[in-house]
């Protein structure tokens, strides 16, 4: 028998963000290992992974737990019943918050720490909450997981944590997902948005204001429209609540293609991002950054900057430029000129990318349990 530990993932929204491409990378690699797991999910994600942790039981939380307000407050109670009753060793908080009233002592994912340091890519309330979530697990937690050394420094100087508590487990990247794509993926993604022969700058991202998509769309105007041939930009991902986007935008000369096709199918990602002449991602700062090094696995030339972990993820597999307009459309106008970088970077970037592993997060995560496990609740600890 291996180490109890139950993982709550009833946080997952149901658009499968970077919280959800996490969850979905790292528990199938711990199902492997010498672990036992409990797996407690909202309804609509049980069988999904019972399909994809065959060697974890795996539970429905209360259907009301759906709803926000109702999963917080099920956290806090019916949470630390099931951790009770499972007989578990440790419990697993993959996002921010953790139950107070556990009985084991509990190990707590925090993804990103911009929530302190740059609070006005945020609306207010969200920020403030996860303030106060990220404070209460640097206290109570016996201890952290982040996905970068970036997001630990920060963690620990923000919301005044002991470093030695936060471990640093980097992402992995789903190699039978995110690979370099075949000329006909290429092409028939090209086709489904109306580029079929046409070349392409990509994003891909939720669009808020972290992402620094006006910045993007000023650069690239400011890049291409004196060429002849203007690659489209695509903007692909759901929508935040940056609302400056609709005015920059609006104000593309009518001789450019911008297009704003929302969320693509899984498997059109690695034809959208490996068939992009570059993928520019132009964000303000990090925790991690997923979709440069799904980018990078799928050959792309990816465009980002030195914020936070984004150097952690691209090193010299990228390219770089700062986060306003003049400084991405010149980094921009380079790399579409020079056929040359863009196939040194692509090149560099597979090989890159092929060392962040899901297995080596999930052998970090393990350790941590291991560690964790026989501390007791934090009110024994203190």
């Amino acid at each position: 028998m291996g180490l109890k530990v139950l993982v709550d993932v009833t946080a997952i929204p149901h658009d499968r963000g970077g919280v959800g491409r996490y969850l979905d990378g790292v528990l199938p690699a711990l199902g492997e290992r010498d672990v036992d797991l409990l797996v407690v999910a909202q309804p609509h994600d049980v069988a999904g992974f019972a399909r994809t942790v065959p060697a974890a039981e795996v539970v429905a939380a209360p259907g009301p737990a759906a709803r926000r307000p109702v999963r917080l407050a099920w956290e806090q109670s019916g949470l630390p019943r099931l951790a009770r009753r499972w007989r578990a060793d440790v419990l697993h908080s993959p996002h921010y918050t953790l139950p107070l009233a556990a009985p084991v002592p509990v190990v707590v994912t925090v993804h990103d720490a911009t929530f302190f340091t740059d609070r006005a890519v945020h609306s207010p309330v969200k920020a403030r909450f996860f303030r106060g979530a990220t404070r209460l697990a640097g206290r109570c937690a016996a201890a952290l997981i982040a996905p970068s050394e970036a997001t630990r420094a920060e963690v620990a100087r923000e919301a005044d944590v002991d470093p030695g508590k936060i471990h640093v487990a980097w992402h992995g990247v789903d190699d039978t997902v995110f690979r370099p794509p075949a000329d006909g993926d290429r092409a028939r993604v090209a086709a489904s948005l109306g580029l079929s022969g046409r070349r392409y700058v990509a994003f891909l991202g939720t669009i808020e204001p972290r992402k620094n998509v006006p910045a993007l769309i000023g650069a690239w105007v400011d890049a291409v429209r004196e060429q002849d041939d203007p690659p489209a930009l695509v903007l692909a991902g759901g929508m935040g609540w940056d609302d400056r986007v609709d005015a920059a935008v609006a104000a593309v000369p009518a001789h450019l293609t911008v297009l704003r096709p929302g969320y693509l199918p899984l498997t059109d990602l690695p034809g959208f991002l490996g068939g992009a002449e570059v993928v520019a991602y132009p964000s303000l700062g990090e925790g991690f950054g997923l979709p440069v090094l799904e980018a990078m696995a799928c050959r792309a030339t990816v465009l980002t900057t030195e914020r936070l972990a984004l150097p952690e993820v691209g090193g010299d597999a990228v390219a770089y430029c700062g986060v306003d307009q003049p400084s991405i459309a010149a980094a921009l106008r380079s790399l579409l000129a020079d056929a040359g970088e863009r196939e040194r970077l692509a090149t560099r970037a597979v090989t890159r990318a092929a060392t962040f592993t899901w297995g080596r997060a999930a052998d970090v995560h393990l350790a941590v349990y291991e560690a964790a496990a026989g501390s007791g609740p934090w009110w024994r600890r203190r």
